[in-house]
């Protein structure tokens, strides 16, 4: 049987916060783009256009990084969450499929423990991520409804969430929360996994494939994931920014007939160009200040 150490959940729960953290900064900017993009895709056709009216119109703080707030909150909450539950779900399925050790789990065990973790990190990410994407689209979705765009911060904003709409209000776009996110980190994990393998050099662990390369494989998951759930996250974003109840089928089938296949793909550059070193950077903090703590403790 695979048990654990004492430390192991905070560990991985520290070590996903900090990873968060660096993947946030890294990414920021272009993940405001990306969220523009999905939601007026008529206003903000490509990158180029998106980018120089982001930046004329309201600058690098307001603009580029708007969301950061909720965005590390997003973030950390997902990711320190999904890391735990993906360390504590590692164990679990390597005691029921009767393997020895995490770390001999194949690539497809490790991407079923991701999906399972990735349930318990939805419900943390979904109301941070709606006040997050609020916040990136507030200045269309006034301007489209010919009103002035307030200045607003993430803490007024979720309280007149809560004061418009209740707690559920905060849960718009929760089932394609989940569609996205549960298949999104089987591959996500699997794709890490898969590639920290085909980068170990001989006689080597993939523990001791040293930066760059961990990099690389953080990259290549997160390439993976966004190409898989890009749609889901399209439809996602438009639930939360409007507000909508529509469900999630509906709003796919009223994209699908009214802007065309391609719609549900607007914003796809910037995310593909944003999370390869995000994602990077998130492994590699995770990474190494795991091995930093457990050093430590051990």
């Amino acid at each position: 049987m695979v048990g654990g150490g004492r430390y192991d959940v905070p560990i991985d729960f520290i070590g996903g916060s900090l990873g968060a953290t660096a993947s946030v900064y890294v990414g920021q900017p272009l993940d405001t783009l990306k969220v523009k993009m999905q939601t007026f895709p008529k206003l903000y056709p490509n990158l180029p256009i998106c980018f120089k009216q982001t930046l004329a119109k309201e600058g690098v703080v307001r603009g580029l990084y708007a969301g950061t707030i909720p965005s590390l909150a997003a973030n950390v909450a997902e990711n320190s969450i999904l890391f735990a539950a993906y360390g504590a779900c590692q164990k679990l399925v390597a005691n029921a499929t009767g393997v020895d050790k995490v770390e001999n789990l194949n690539v497809f065990a490790n991407g079923f423990s991701g999906f399972l973790a990735a349930f318990w990190s939805s419900l943390a990410l979904c109301p941070t991520e709606l006040v997050k994407c609020r916040l990136q689209a507030m200045r269309e979705s006034y301007i489209a409804a010919g009103q002035e765009p307030p200045r607003i911060g993430p803490y007024n904003l979720t309280r007149n969430i809560l004061k418009e709409d209740g707690v559920p209000g905060l849960f718009r776009g929760l089932t394609a929360t989940f569609t996205r996110e549960m298949p999104g980190y089987f591959f996500f994990f699997a794709a890490y996994e898969l590639t920290r393998q085909a980068l170990t050099p001989p006689g080597k662990t993939k523990d001791e494939i040293g930066a760059v390369r961990t990099v690389v494989a953080g990259g290549v998951a997160g390439v993976t994931l966004w190409t898989l759930i890009f749609p889901a996250d399209v439809i996602k974003s438009r639930l939360q920014v409007t507000g909508s109840t529509t469900p999630m089928l509906v709003m796919l089938k009223d994209i699908y007939k009214k802007e065309g296949m391609m719609a549900l793909y607007n914003g796809l550059g910037p995310s593909i160009i944003r999370t390869f070193p995000a994602t990077g950077a998130l492994f590699l903090t995770y990474e190494y200040s795991k091995k930093w703590m457990n050093s430590i403790v051990h």
